[in-house]
């Protein structure tokens, strides 16, 4: 007994000295010296970590001797592009890895200078994962059970760490729901997950992630799919927490404003390695490794194409309304609707974009999916002046060739069953029938090299690919059947800084090229003043503003539109709260 617990003091011991000096980056700069505190003042101590996966064929290296901690009441965040290995170094401390697919040859995770949490099993694995230690995950629609109401899902996290169930959960429960920012939560609770947009899932997943009161909140992507307001509010929020409760924040994220005004501490990582580490301010102002200056200097960019009132008309609404039965009673009669759009009028002309921004819940997506005539709306719909609000399906097929869309999330718009060549190729085969196998492989070789992919990946599967390739594999899907117009539902919010720049330089290519007219739905106003001519701005199913991209952005005229523009340009949260509440 006296020997093993030698052992351990030395074993600390040593591990004080190594960390009694700087900590050189990759690229060999130091930044400035700091006595690091006692491992047993360390919340999480990351050290030599390493990571492989491993398949039939090879052996993938995905995290390569990585080490950084956290100290109680810090917040640390984890930069760089998809596939840096970011969210595999956040899964291995909750130990989430797919085992035995992926192992850790080497590294070791204290928390609290105590158990190595790779070493760590059974129950004493169960008691850090969601009490100690609780994750935001960044895909809410595949994180979240279909099966499970929005209660039964943050209530069992209560009852498994803290018996509570009954009145005593559902009190709590609402009260989650009503800090992260969720309208009308007693009407949420008997929800299901397709029944929320995607901004709102994602705050039940930080409900969750919050209900016990962690010692690290690991962040994944916390706001990818958030509108700017709700970001602010849910970033306010986990500093609140972090300071009330001691918490210790471990950011995840692509977006450096987020990490500009949240991070103690910033990590940046790439291939698997950290390639430059040390204060936030410090990093931002200073910055050593070139991938740190490529990252900071990333952002959308783009020229829409001008205004032409005299181009043809695509796209016409007239005081379109979309509204939703809300039924109650044992009869399911209904007592209300919600008014998901409530009275829309817009024109889309050919090669324009039409931007519509707003909060999520504010009908964006709807309104997009009533104009494809993919859910029932009522008030007139015109597709280049002909009416089609009252076209039924088999009306609509032809159609379909003209009116494409490219969802919010690639990796669940495309089946996971099927090759990159026969996602892309089903199109042709329902609308060129004529067209021969070897005729639809050309094309979609045509249209995997115009989106900038290899044409001879044909034959990989979607997970095969980082965030930014699905997308585009989303966009050649659309575009194989040379469409006239084409909705895109949030087309860059999962992807990382540096990719949405290459996704918007995309767009406008293929705008240009094939004269498209895009009607662009999104939270991220900086993508959207790089794309769009004309912005309509809706809150509640109404269009409270529309105008000109360059008046809208320039000079909004309602306090709503401001409040955007506030919490989207780097004005603080209660700025953009203060000006709601005008």
């Amino acid at each position: 007994m006296k020997k093993n617990k030698s052992r351990k003091k030395g074993r600390k011991q040593a591990q004080k000295s190594v960390h009694s000096s700087a900590e050189p980056t990759s690229t060999g700069a130091t930044r400035a010296k700091n006595t690091a505190p006692p491992l047993e003042d360390r919340l999480i101590e990351v050290r030599d970590l390493c990571v492989d996966f491993r398949s039939a064929k090879r052996i993938t290296h995905a995290v390569r001797h990585i080490s950084f901690d956290i100290k109680p009441g810090e917040t640390v965040a984890l930069v760089g592009e998809s596939g840096s290995g970011k969210t595999v170094s956040a899964l291995s401390i909750m130990r989430l890895l797919p085992y035995p697919a992926a192992s850790h040859p080497g590294g070791e995770i204290f928390f609290k200078g105590e158990d190595d949490l790779l070493k760590v099993r059974g129950r004493k694995l169960r008691q850090y994962r969601g009490n100690a230690i609780s994750m935001i995950f960044q895909e809410p629609m595949s994180s979240l059970n279909p099966l499970h109401s929005i209660e039964r899902q943050v209530g069992e996290v209560l009852e498994l760490h803290r018996g509570l169930s009954g009145e005593a959960a559902r009190k709590i429960v609402l009260d989650l729901l009503h800090k992260v920012g969720i309208k009308d939560p007693e009407q949420r609770l008997e929800s299901y997950p397709h029944q929320l947009s995607g901004g709102q899932r994602q705050r039940v997943m930080i409900a969750m992630a919050l209900a016990n009161e962690p010692d690290l909140l690991i962040a994944d992507e916390p706001t990818t799919a958030l509108d700017v307001t709700i970001q602010a509010q849910i970033l306010e929020l986990l500093k609140t927490l972090h300071k009330d409760m001691g918490m210790a924040p471990l950011l995840i994220t692509h977006d450096l404003g987020i990490v500009r005004k949240m991070a103690d501490r910033t990590c940046v990582m790439k291939n698997g390695e950290i390639v430059e580490k040390g204060d936030t301010l410090e990093i931002f102002n200073d910055p050593q490794h070139e991938y740190t200056k490529h990252l900071l200097n990333a952002e959308p960019k783009g020229e829409p194409p001008e205004d032409d009132e005299n181009a043809t008309t695509i796209i016409e609404t007239k005081d379109l309304k979309v509204w939703f039965p809300i039924k109650r009673g044992f009869f399911r009669k209904t007592v209300d609707h919600v008014k998901a759009v409530n009275g829309v009028s817009l024109k889309l002309r050919e090669q324009q974009t039409l931007g519509i921004v707003g909060e999520s819940g504010s009908g964006k997506t709807t309104l997009g999916l009533a104009i494809l005539r993919l859910i029932s709306s009522q008030g007139p719909i015109s597709y280049i002046g002909e009416r089609i609000d009252e076209y039924q399906i088999k009306d609509m097929r032809p159609l379909r060739r003209d009116m494409q869309i490219v969802f919010q999330d690639p990796y669940g718009s495309l089946s996971p069953r099927l090759s990159i060549n026969q996602i892309i190729e089903e199109g042709l085969i329902i609308q060129q029938p004529d067209l021969t196998k070897a005729e639809r492989r050309d094309r979609v070789s045509f249209e995997l090299e115009e989106v900038g992919l290899d044409p001879s990946a044909q034959d990989r599967y979607p997970h095969e690919f980082s965030g930014g390739q699905r997308q585009r594999i989303a966009i050649a899907r659309a575009m194989v059947l040379e469409p006239k117009f084409v909705m895109l539902d949030e087309p860059t919010s999962a992807l990382d800084v540096s990719v949405q720049a290459q996704i918007v330089e995309l767009l406008l290519k293929l705008q240009e090229k094939h004269k498209l007219s895009y009607l662009f739905i999104s939270h991220d106003l900086r993508v959207v003043r790089a794309l769009a001519n004309h912005v309509i701005v809706m809150r509640n199913g109404i269009a409270v503003e529309e105008g000109p991209a360059k008046q809208i952005f320039d000079d909004p005229q309602i306090d709503y539109t401001k409040a955007l523009m506030a919490a989207a340009f780097d004005l603080t949260a209660s700025h953009a709260e203060k000006i709601v509440a005008q």
